[in-house]
Parts: C-alpha cells; structure tokens; sequence
C-alpha cells in the first residue's frame, strides 16, 4: 500500500478535539498534524471536512457463535455488522460449542477469523471446574484473557468450585475476566417465581430473578479473590449501583482491579420491559433507572473503566419465547457507537470520554499492542463519524444475522461513515470494501 492522507478531520484523540490530517503509511499511522500535511502526487487523499475522526473502537465482550451456533451468528456476519459500525477490534467469549477449554479449541477460533473476520480479533480462553492445567498453558503476549463464569452459562463453564476458583486466582498471571451473578441466589429466586407464576412469569420480573444482590455477592467474591492473590481481574458488564462500591476511581492503566459497563446498561431500564420484552432480556439483567444512571456516572468518574457491547445475538424465533425459554442476550456491535453518540447529543456524556472508554481505555486495560490510540507509529484503525446525519435502523439495513436490534426504528442522530483497517479502507458510505484486513490482536505482556 501506498500513503494515503486524510484531510481536515476533526480529530478527537487523548483527551483532545482538533481539526488536522492523518498520515497512514502502509498499516501505520506515520504522522498526525494539528493543521495540514503538505501533500505528495501519489498519495491517496481522504477528505475528512465535516467529519470526526476517532480510533477504531475496540470491543472487549462479544459472542459471536462460532463454532456451534451459526445459525444465530458466525464470525464473518457479526464481525462485517462490527465494521460497519465503527469497531475494528473484538475480544471474543469461550461459550460457543464446544466450549472454548482447551488450547487446540482456542486455536481453531483463530484460525477461523483468520479467514473470515473483516476486523481484528482475540478470543478468551474459558476456564471450568476441570481445567484449570490447560487454562495455565495460555500465552497472554497473543491472547486476550481468561473468561470465567461465575454464575450460569452455556455448557459445563459454571466455576463454583471454591478451590478452583482459589488455585486459578492465585496461579493465573494473566488478566481474568469475569461474569458475576450469584448461581444459588439466582436459582432460589427462580424457585419463588415459579412458585408464584407457574410458567408464566413476566420478563419484568427478570431483574428481580437475576437480582442487583445476585451480582454484588458474585462480584464481592472475585474482589476478594483478587485482593487476596493479587490477581489482574477484570469485571465485565456491571449491572446495579450497590456494585460501584467495589471499584476505585483512577486511571485504568494503575488498577490491578477494572471494571466494564455495557451499551444496554446505560440506555435500558425496567420500564423498558413492557415495550421492548425479552428483545431486552440480558444476564446480567437490565435493572432500574437509579442503577443506569449510577454506572452512567461511574463511567464518568473513572470508576467503571470501560464501555463494551456483550453483542450475543439470537435469532427472533427464540427470542420470542417466554420468560423460561426465551434466551438472554441480544445484537449491539453495529449500533454501539452511535447509540454512545446520543448521550453526547443528550448532553449526558462528552465525546472525549466516549472515545476513552471504548477506545484508549480498553487498550489500556488489556495492554494491547499499538491500537486505541491516533498515535504515529500505531495502527492506522480509523474512523470517520458524521455527527449531524441521522438514520433509522429497520430491518433493511441491520447487519447482524440474526436480522433484528434492540434499537429497531430508532432514529440516531450520528452516522459512521468510513472505518479504516490496518491501513485499509475497509467500509466507506456504507459499501464494505476490504472483508480481510483484519489481523491477531497481540498485547503488551
């Protein structure tokens, strides 16, 4: 590849909004100037007037259902959805099937993005009851982090073994990541409800069922796990105010102990149930507005370190299920951006901290090599937003292969329109142009 120059950008970059240009030399940004970069004959020149240019986003939760449940998602549809919505990077969970626990599994995933992703990608390594020696074996300079589930999940992947939790705690010397929700809690409350509804039970009780005391038990366990060994913990998708209390504020590169909000925590609440359903159902449970508002601001402050997706599509005719059958999750990679651009519209957060939290932040977090940042000599993986063209989100232009979103119909106020790939041009005005830029993800380790 040649050079290629883009002009008059508004750049938003480490905790600063500027009008410049952005040089890109083959993979590599090579220079960034505040003002204008003398032009050459035989560069390729992008013109950015109007546009925000911020780092590829990079999503450190998704499920994108490869191997095993492709008729739901794979890597190629879910990571194009991705692309087109300004994520160049994902980090991907172990609940596929089979489960991801063993190396040669592990391997397999890549080996499939290799092929198939349209954006960089890591995957977790998944840790159960049973194997704990093979979870030790992974190399932490090419793999993101350790998942464990503590609380329920697809396939044998629940860790409620103390003395595992305790050994993988204290031997593991790579960043853990965790979902906390209290198992026996939830399986109580579950009881009760069932007890009281039969099989009818409303969706709007799910977060009573899956409860804000379900989370903080789990979450206070690998907290105290954590202090304890002094382990690198990371706690994904923090659900309910009485948690904040576990995290400190501070910059993400000096805490051992980090913390992730999602997209639907800081946008759904429980009144949202009767409209929206189980499209909504999500583990752990969107809960009340005091509790969305509270990780709002714990976002703001630093206490909450990062915004991801926890994207997990399923398709609508198992979504449409009750209570009991329907499962949790739903698709989010294509419109996080943009849904996070609202609440600069709303005035409810700047755009500086949404590019800290979805971009220079998670690189942070996971030490990832040379991206999350518009820096010269780091990765040229670059997006192009228009914050004043709106659009709405029908069944004609989601991406996702389960074919539906939780924002279906709604309006959003901004538009990705050209994401940048190692260097590649890989999605512009809605045309993908490049389904093989995307690369292995290696950290800082």
């Amino acid at each position: 590849m040649g050079k290629k120059l883009i002009q008059n950008a508004t750049i938003i970059n480490e905790n600063d909004i500027f009008i410049g240009d952005i040089l890109i030399e083959g993979s590599f940004i090579v220079e960034v100037c505040k003002g204008s970069i003398e032009t050459k004959q035989d560069w390729e020149l992008i013109d950015a007037t109007g546009l925000h240019c911020i780092p590829g986003l990079i999503d450190d939760q998704v499920h994108f259902r490869e191997p095993g449940l492709t008729h739901k998602a794979d890597i190629s549809s879910e990571s194009k959805a991705a692309l087109a919505g300004g994520i160049t990077s994902f980090m991907e969970m172990p609940n596929t099937v089979p489960n991801t626990l063993t190396q040669e599994l592990l391997e397999d995933k890549y080996k499939i993005a290799a092929t198939n992703s349209y954006v960089n990608y890591s995957f977790f390594m998944g840790a159960s009851n049973d194997n704990l020696d093979e979870v030790l074996k992974t190399n932490p300079k090419n793999v993101c982090g350790i998942k464990v589930f503590m609380g329920s999940s697809t396939g044998n992947m629940l860790v409620d073994n103390t003395a595992v939790l305790e050994r993988l705690f204290s031997e593991c010397k790579m960043l853990i990541a965790t979902h906390c929700e209290d198992e026996a809690m939830i399986q109580a409350n579950l009881s009760d409800y069932r007890d009281k509804y039969g099989e009818d039970v409303p969706i709007s009780c799910h977060p009573e069922i899956r409860s804000a005391e379900a989370c903080f038990k789990s979450s206070s366990m690998a907290v105290e796990l954590a202090k304890k060994h002094n382990t690198r913990l990371h706690v994904l998708h923090i659900s309910s105010q009485r948690e904040l209390e576990l995290f400190e504020q501070g910059p993400v590169r000096n805490k051992k102990i980090t913390s992730e909000a999602c997209v639907h925590h800081l946008w759904f609440t429980d009144d949202d149930y009767a409209e929206k359903g189980t499209a909504i159902k999500w583990n752990p449970a969107v809960k009340k507005e005091s509790d969305r508002d509270a990780i709002m601001d714990a976002v703001k402050r630093d206490v909450i370190d990062v915004i991801a997706t926890d994207h997990a599509p399923h398709t609508k005719e198992e979504k449409a299920n009750t209570y009991f059958n329907a499962p949790s999750g739903g698709p989010l990679v294509q419109h996080a951006l943009v849904a996070m651009l609202e609440h600069y519209h709303t005035g409810k957060m700047s755009l500086e901290k949404i590019v800290e939290k979805m971009c220079h932040a998670v690189a942070d977090c996971f030490q990832i090599e040379q991206r999350g940042y518009i820096r010269n000599g780091y990765y040229a993986d670059l997006v192009l937003v228009d914050l004043n063209e709106s659009w709405q989100v029908n069944s004609d232009n989601i991406l996702y292969k389960c074919g539906w979103s939780p924002f279906n119909e709604y309006s959003f106020r901004s538009q990705v329109k050209q994401v940048f790939i190692n260097g590649h041009q890989a999605f512009s005005d809605g045309q993908f142009l490049n389904s093989s830029a995307g690369q292995r993800l290696t950290f800082d380790r």
